[in-house]
């Protein structure tokens, strides 16, 4: 074998500062089983449809075999004149197969094979990450169960607004990460198509059964277009989309978790194990774990940038800017799956200052809705109510009290239709049990979303395939 496989075209040896730039080995040897499962199948094809002898195949699917177990074993040598992990395992198989070895590229190019190899290893991160999803969803659907009793302010502005169920405020973020899953699992549709048999752009003028080599590597179906399978990179665009999108929620529920741990709000307390000190100041606990996350968020943001900038203007088919496509692929994979993993460990380890939170409902006037509410139950239009509602609010600030600490005398100078009952209504209990509304804070109805959480989680983990590590 020649030093390079175009050495044919070339008079000149390329510059080993160009062998160094163009290299991407550092960063795609990842990929290196599949590769080698995406090179068994289409050997397997090859000698199926007589492209190659049977003979030849066999000892190709060894060579492979004895290449996997030395990369696994950390004995394989990497360099960069070989610049990716196609041709370094090419050479390798060539090493120790000889001119069997050199059969295996027939009615393949790199740009089909990389494609091939990208969506294979999407196809399994993904996998992996909806299995952590489903994990992190059953921690805030058990956060609710557990916590059912506690009250805490809603917010709006961040101003406190209306009293809710903290059990309510975790099964926002279930909906939430419920989201990410489905956009994740929507994903794998579009990421399921095999692109081996598009060669370079063109196709090919052999007889391969790309049908076969679909089957082979388990996608749902082969690539229409040869031009398309190998310039697209929209399966890798729409899997940094959705990986934003749910850093997106990592960063809001973060910001929470740094509020609610700080002196001025006291909800919660974090994990001692998942919190840090300070150099110089020995009295403070910090939430690094979540600040770590939200900054994180903005790693992912500039992936999904890199990527869309990568792409935007690039002509038909394949061009080299596309091998920098890996990078912010791989980084956001390994930065979701790590921003999974830690959520899924820290949230069931944090305390829940239930007295606090509710301490935190009865200053504010968190119940000046529910006093415009009983008024319209007494007949006044809810406009009306409000302005009521509102002076009631403006005179109790000037008394230095809560609207549930005023006389019924001093209520009364609002609206003649307030009567004693009307403070069974501003507790906070009463509160939160009124609002039963499809989809609100009502004790029976976050039981009731609870309960349809985990029968979806059970469907969801039935669907998971797991990965199959062994080779075509």
């Amino acid at each position: 074998m020649s030093d390079k496989p175009w050495d044919g075209r070339f008079s000149e040896k390329t510059d080993t500062s160009v062998e160094a730039f163009t290299s991407s080995i550092h960063v795609d040897k990842r990929l290196y089983f599949h590769d080698i499962k995406g090179s068994a199948a289409h050997c397997k094809m090859l000698a199926k449809e007589s492209i190659i002898p049977e003979a030849d195949a066999d000892d190709i699917l060894q060579g492979l075999g004895k290449v996997r177990l030395e990369i696994e074993r950390g004995e394989f040598h990497y360099d960069d004149s070989l610049e990716d992990i196609h041709m370094h395992i090419e050479r390798s198989l060539a090493d120790k197969i000889t001119k069997a070895a050199h059969k295996l590229h027939t009615a393949r190019s790199r740009n089909d094979q990389v494609a091939v190899d990208t969506r294979l290893y999407l196809k399994d991160a993904v996998q992996e990450i909806l299995r952590q999803l489903l994990t992190l969803r059953q921690v805030f659907v058990d956060l609710a169960k557990k916590h059912l009793d506690v009250i805490m302010p809603g917010y709006t502005h961040l101003q406190r607004a209306q009293p809710i169920l903290f059990s309510h405020h975790m099964m926002a973020y279930y909906e939430m990460f419920t989201r990410d899953f489905q956009r994740f699992s929507d994903g794998l549709k579009r990421s399921d198509v095999n692109p081996l048999g598009s060669a370079a752009l063109a196709g090919t003028t052999y007889p391969i059964d790309r049908d076969y080599t679909t089957k082979q590597l388990g996608f749902a179906k082969a690539s229409a277009n040869s031009i398309d399978a190998v310039s697209d990179r929209d399966y890798m665009m729409e899997f940094l989309s959705s990986a934003s999108i749910c850093m997106v929620h990592f960063s809001r529920i973060s910001e929470e978790m740094v509020l609610w741990s700080s002196s001025e709000f006291q909800f919660i307390e974090l994990p001692d194990s998942f919190a840090t000190g300070s150099s110089i100041m020995p009295q403070k606990k910090n939430p690094d774990v979540p600040e770590l996350v939200r900054g994180k968020t903005g790693r992912v943001f500039g992936n999904m940038i890199a990527l869309f900038t990568i792409m935007k203007s690039l002509p038909l088919a394949y061009n080299r800017d596309m091998q920098e496509d890996k990078e912010p692929l791989f980084d956001t994979i390994d930065t979701l799956k790590a921003c999974i993993d830690i959520y899924t460990k820290m949230l069931p380890l944090i305390l829940i200052r239930k007295e606090k939170m509710l301490e935190a409902t009865r200053t504010g006037y968190l119940n000046a809705t529910e006093l415009a509410d009983y008024l319209v139950g007494k007949g006044v239009p809810f406009r009306d109510a409000h302005t009521c509602a509102g002076k009631a609010v403006n005179y109790a600030l000037g008394k230095g009290k809560e609207l549930q600490d005023l006389e019924l005398e001093e209520m009364k100078l609002f609206s003649k239709r307030i009567e004693s009952d009307l403070f069974a209504f501003l507790e906070t209990h009463t509160m939160v049990d009124r609002r039963k509304s499809f989809g609100g804070t009502a004790t029976e109805n976050v039981k009731s979303a609870i309960e349809v959480a985990e029968t979806q989680l059970k469907s969801e983990m039935a669907g998971i395939t797991v990965r199959d590590l062994d080779i075509p």
